[in-house]
């Protein structure tokens, strides 16, 4: 089959699921589980620039397997353009991770058969978030090649997934997902942790500002009283030479009165020494 009659093949597989084939509609405890989870991978692995795509609900075709449709799926070293279905023998490769969010109706699909089909299909690594029971599941084939999986053990409240290279945990109702110590967030949750970023940098600047302002305000009362304390030394030291000067010239003018006397006491005697 050439290249043109392969892409006739594929653009002629139906891009949806029938209701037969999907699951009953499960509501927004199902919905958002899910978008959560999407926007978190999504968000997670575009900032790390990584060739992969991440869909969710988009049927799959295995060869001689009957179609399905995940609720997400991983699938490393492929373009990441958008896709309406995903053909594994057109795309060369099968799914490396996919997660099924159950809410409601048969439990079995997700905790049973889909266990069984994954495995048989070699998908590497299968999580179920059971939103009935408050579970989370993960299952991971035993060996490379192996068509069986093993329960993935959790560890410290979490589950690993080696594929992902991401830790799962289930709290308050919710998926978290981390990379070592690290929380992933929504974008949402990230624009929101940024606006506090930015708010509480705001105002450490405000506060930074505030106090700069008073510093220098302190600086100048400082500066005015400095002033004011120069002025008036200067002052005293002005009012101190004036005086210093008016001593001198006091003490000058003694003295000038004292070689006066004197001289006046010399002539005195003078002329009283002198013969009648």
């Amino acid at each position: 089959m050439g290249p043109e009659e392969r892409e006739e093949v594929v653009e002629s597989l139906p891009g949806e699921v029938t209701d037969r084939e999907m699951s009953p509609p499960e509501g927004d405890r199902h919905q958002d589980a899910r978008h959560r989870v999407l926007d978190i991978l999504r968000g997670h692995f575009d900032r790390r620039k990584r060739s992969m795509y991440i869909g969710s609900e988009l049927p799959v075709y295995y060869p001689g397997e009957r179609r399905f449709a995940p609720d997400l799926l991983v699938v490393f070293d492929v373009e990441p353009h958008s896709r309406e279905k995903w053909l594994v023998s057109y795309e060369g490769k099968g799914l490396d991770w996919v997660m099924e969010v159950h809410s409601g109706g048969d439990r079995k699909k997700d905790a049973v058969y889909n266990v069984r089909r994954y495995a048989r299909l070699g998908v590497p690594e299968y999580f179920i978030y059971d939103r009935a029971r408050e579970q989370l599941l993960g299952y991971r084939l035993k060996a490379r090649g192996s068509r069986t999986y093993s329960r993935i053990p959790e560890k410290r409240g979490r589950l690993r997934s080696k594929v992902l290279g991401i830790d799962f945990e289930l709290r308050d109702d919710q998926v978290f997902l981390w990379t070592g110590p690290t929380l992933l967030l929504e974008p949402m949750e990230m624009v929101e942790q940024l606006k506090a970023r930015v708010a509480k940098a705001s105002q450490r600047a405000d506060e930074e500002l505030r106090m700069r302002r008073e510093e220098a305000r302190r600086r100048r009362n400082t500066v005015r009283r400095l002033a004011s304390e120069a002025e008036r030394l200067s002052s005293e030291t002005r009012r101190r030479q004036r005086a210093e000067r008016a001593l001198e010239e006091s003490n000058q003018r003694a003295k000038d009165a004292e070689q006066k006397l004197a001289a006046m006491k010399a002539e005195l005697r003078k002329l009283r020494s002198r013969p009648h």
